[in-house]
């Protein structure tokens, strides 16, 4: 990644951003945390095991100073065996499983559990030796080893100034029975492990403290990328007007599958068209089976042609239709009386178009509610 991108990467990440480095394993973890941790559940697990398994670890000792392998056959190593293992099981597994314990809690205290198979797959640009290269020159690889150093430096200075103040102390050992100086050797051992994980401390807090700020700093985003995400999350503005398109397009074709059924379709004539459906006995006011307007009107209007349905031009009707009813709705209340008329005259063009006679009148002067009128000119409304 250039320096310029980085520079480029001011935003904050997202949940999302963290979500999926997660998934692909990319968790913060401290090594020196888990490192310090591990010492110190060693050196409480020697404490606390030692008083316990101070015989046996005598009796081990003691055992190997005698053992002669050239003494050793066939019958011999068997009970040999027996002995040695589980001794040996009952006093180092104990420790061990602690410290295996330990080493899992520890990579948990700052990522937190994360099962993620992604990071289980074998990636092949891992084995890459270029990328090798550039990951051994890199920034991160410098700091590390800048603090592998400091570490050691940190260990050995502790280390050579317990040893130097207790030299006296430990040339002594070579004159004690061999009880008291495993005794106080081992204790000696659990008091520099103690100080060993003590200057540690400093240095541990300093390193959860970086890799927590330079793995937020890793998987900052670019305001592009923050706009690309947010695109893919609610979905790209165009798509989505396509989508939407789509959808009014499904939901005209199923209306005008609706028209056939209508009793009567009333017009502008030419800007609206609406068709009503009345079932008497099923509903109790009539419906608007579809409505449209410009060329929705248009082919609503041939459809009512095919099929044969009574058509009627009536303007103030058919406006106040269109803007205060959706389809599937019934008329409102305001507007029976015109609509009554309208049905009135359907049945006549039905009765004549059975059994003949003079052609029924279309109804004039429908009476529609001035508050449900509105002026053609100054609407915005659009299908």
């Amino acid at each position: 990644m250039s320096e310029e991108d980085k520079d480029d990467k001011t935003e904050e990440p997202s949940s999302r951003r963290i979500e999926k480095a997660r998934e692909e394993g990319d968790i913060p973890r401290s090594r020196e945390l888990t490192s310090m941790l591990l010492l110190l559940s060693g050196l409480l697990a020697l404490t606390l095991c030692l008083p316990m398994s101070w015989q046996g670890m005598v009796h081990i000792v003691r055992y190997s100073w005698q053992f002669d392998l050239s003494h050793l056959n066939a019958h011999e190593w068997g009970p040999y065996s027996l002995d040695i293992i589980p001794l040996s099981l009952r006093l180092f597994l104990p420790f061990g499983l602690s410290l295996w314990g330990v080493a899992i809690v520890a990579n948990l205290i700052i990522g937190g559990i994360n099962l993620s198979p992604k990071a289980l797959q074998v990636k092949f640009s891992r084995l890459n030796p270029l990328s090798g290269m550039k990951k051994f020159y890199s920034a991160q690889t410098g700091a590390e080893l800048l603090k592998s150093c400091l570490k050691a430096c940190i260990v050995i200075a502790i280390l050579l100034a317990v040893l130097w103040a207790k030299q006296r102390e430990i040339l002594g050992l070579i004159h004690q029975p061999l009880g008291p100086a495993l005794t106080e050797g081992t204790y000696g051992l659990v008091k520099l492990w103690l100080w060993v994980v003590m200057g540690m401390i400093p240095m541990v807090a300093f390193d959860v403290f970086w890799q927590i700020y330079s793995y937020h700093k890793k998987l900052r985003m670019t305001r592009q990328e923050i706009r690309d995400e947010h695109k893919q999350q609610e979905g790209d503005p165009h798509l989505k007007g396509r989508i939407r398109q789509q959808m009014r397009a499904a939901a005209r074709q199923r209306m005008m599958a609706n028209v056939p059924r209508a009793d009567v379709i009333l017009t502008n004539p030419t800007h609206f068209a609406i068709a009503l459906l009345y079932q008497e006995g099923k509903m109790h006011a009539p419906q608007v089976v579809a409505k449209g307007r410009g060329q929705v009107a248009a082919k609503i209007r041939a459809l009512a042609s095919e099929h044969h349905i009574p058509t009627l031009e009536a303007p103030p009707l058919a406006r106040a239709l269109w803007r205060h009813t959706e389809v599937g709705e019934p008329i409102p209340g305001a507007l029976y009386t015109a609509v009554a008329e309208v049905l009135a005259w359907v049945w006549q063009v039905r009765r004549w178009r059975k059994v003949g006679g003079q052609k029924p009148e279309k109804p004039q002067q429908l009476v529609v509610p001035a508050e449900m009128t509105f002026d053609l000119e100054n609407d915005d409304d659009d299908e």
